[in-house]
């Protein structure tokens, strides 16, 4: 078939061993490369890593999967007593200790870009956010979905850019588009961040979920998942992304999960019932949204704002004073606030994530009694 088609790739869909990668090597025709479906997928990772985290998780995974090789061909050479059977010797040895160090360099880069990350949510939530992750399987919509679920202004990139040079979820027809995250304010009511991530893909090792460990936390460490899944595809394919993604989610994740049913522009509204009706043990009550044509978008805002943490509700009594405006400036851009007094002394009446309510009280406590005249 090789042959046939002149093909110069062979693509398993499976792992492949080194010496099973090496003996098909063997039956090929000259020139035509050997490859199993983690190494094809690393390639794409490769070839998509635009930003310095999603690179550095892309050679982190490709380290990972070489590491195995290289010990198996130096156990090989040390046990036949030919260094240089299959192009081993001490070249491969000298290989294996520089993958292992640099394996130990990346991981303390990426603890590193953690510990940055989560500062960064602390910050979020303090400011009075809530964060919302998309996930779900590559090219399901969930970059789209952002598109659509986004305010005009970005709040971030992972590089540290200036906040407006921000770029949106890139949204195409082809799998692993996105890569590293990609963070918008929602337009809700509700203070809101969404986050766009890398897209789950079946049958992963635990070597290459744990390269992309800084990207999925993310979701893992989210107040709201939104689990995204094609409405286009056939119930069993829908149902079995969904089992994976619930072990996926469920294993880490203690936010509540909400189910999209996306893409309903390209199914039948009898198709949609019969797809809902078979799948609802597994998601009860999903929201049925078309991203491309923005259907199911307002109902899907209101669901968000219901699933995420109930706000406190709160009622300040503050002297009338310069500082009290600066704090009552504070909470507009923090809370939701209701009603303001201006009397003798500033009432204010708001909602907010407790967090806030409580630095709030904290900033009132700070504020001193106005001076007799």
């Amino acid at each position: 078939m090789v042959e046939e088609v002149g093909a110069d790739r062979v693509v398993f869909d499976n792992e492949l061993g080194p010496y099973q990668t090496y003996n098909l090597g063997r039956e090929m025709p000259a020139g035509v490369e050997v490859a199993d479906r983690f190494r094809l997928i690393l390639d794409i990772f490769g070839q998509r890593a635009n930003t310095k985290k999603a690179q550095l998780q892309v050679e982190l995974a490709e380290l990972r999967y070489e590491l195995p090789r290289v010990e198996a061909k130096v156990s090989l050479a040390r046990r036949d007593e030919r260094p240089g059977f299959m192009g081993l010797g001490e070249y491969d040895e000298t290989r294996e200790r520089d993958i292992k160090v640099r394996i130990s360099n990346l991981r303390e880069e990426l603890d590193q870009i953690e510990r940055t990350e989560a500062k960064r949510r602390d910050q979020r939530r303090e400011s009075g956010f809530d964060l919302v992750a998309l996930a779900g399987y590559t090219n399901a919509g969930k970059s789209t979905l952002l598109r659509r679920l986004a305010a005009d202004v970005a709040v971030d990139t992972n590089e540290g850019l200036h906040p407006d040079l921000d770029t949106i979820a890139e949204s195409e027809d082809r799998l692993f588009t996105t890569l590293g995250t990609t963070t918008r304010r929602a337009a809700t009511d509700r203070d809101v961040l969404v986050t766009d991530t890398v897209g789950f893909i079946s049958d992963l090792p635990h070597w290459l979920v744990e390269s992309f460990k800084s990207t999925l936390d993310s979701v893992y460490l989210a107040d709201l998942v939104l689990l995204v899944a094609d409405a286009s595809e056939p119930v069993e394919a829908i149902r079995e992304k969904l089992v994976t993604s619930h072990d996926t989610l469920y294993e880490r994740n203690e936010a509540p999960i909400v189910t999209i049913l996306n893409k309903t522009d390209q199914v039948s509204d009898e198709r949609l019932d019969e797809i809902e009706a078979a799948l609802s043990a597994l998601a009860p009550n999903p929201v049925t949204i078309s991203a491309v044509e923005g259907e199911g978008i307002d109902e899907l805002c209101a669901r968000i704002e219901r699933e995420l943490p109930p706000y406190e509700r709160e009622r300040l009594v503050l002297p009338m004073a310069d500082e009290t405006m600066s704090l009552v400036s504070w909470l507009h851009d923090n809370a939701r606030v209701n009603d303001v007094d201006y009397g003798e002394q500033v009432v204010v009446d708001f909602e907010a994530r407790p967090a806030i309510v409580e630095r709030s009280r904290a900033k009132a406590g700070d504020l001193a009694p106005p001076e007799s005249a």
